[in-house]
């Protein structure tokens, strides 16, 4: 089941949360730097441990000090007028998150809207990739979240939803 909310993701009692990390993997701004915050310093050791994560893929950590068991983090990509394959790595971006939660036995997820902060990819495009890819894995989780920063977001979600 596909369901938008508005509500700060590092309090979301699922199983995992996904972190829209940059590629370093060591902390941020936005929702990276809030999820950081939350979990502790612990998550920023294990981050360090992975080495890094390409743009359109993702890593997984334990979620440390936060209610869910897993942070998948996953690397957007910055918004270039759609010229750099973006869609395609945002696409990847969700594949991947997704394909790691269900390698590990992830029943619940929740994502934010990966790419449209400080990368500036454009609400409405990626959140019609976003909702076009969670759909191919409905099935396969009890509920996939769409963690919205406000209303705002959260009526563009649903508008790729097709809700009203």
């Amino acid at each position: 089941m596909l369901k938008v909310v508005v509500a700060d993701i590092t309090t979301l009692p699922v199983e995992a949360i996904v972190n829209a990390a940059n590629e370093a993997l060591l902390g941020g701004g936005g929702v990276d730097g809030a999820i950081h915050r939350a979990a502790g310093p612990r998550l920023l050791d294990a981050c360090k441990q992975l080495g890094g994560c390409p743009t359109g893929q993702a890593r997984i950590t334990k979620g440390f000090d936060l209610p869910s068991k897993w942070v998948i983090h996953t690397v957007g990509p910055k918004w270039n007028d759609g010229r750099g394959k973006e869609p395609e790595l945002l696409a990847s971006c969700y594949t991947s998150s997704l394909n790691l939660a269900r390698e590990n036995r992830v029943r619940t997820i929740a994502f934010p809207g990966i790419s449209t902060g400080i990368y500036g990819y454009p609400k409405q495009a990626a959140a019609q990739i976003a909702i076009s890819v969670m759909r191919n894995y409905e099935d396969d989780f009890e509920q996939i979240i769409c963690c919205c920063f406000g209303e705002e977001d959260k009526i563009i979600y649903r508008q790729a939803m097709g809700e009203p």
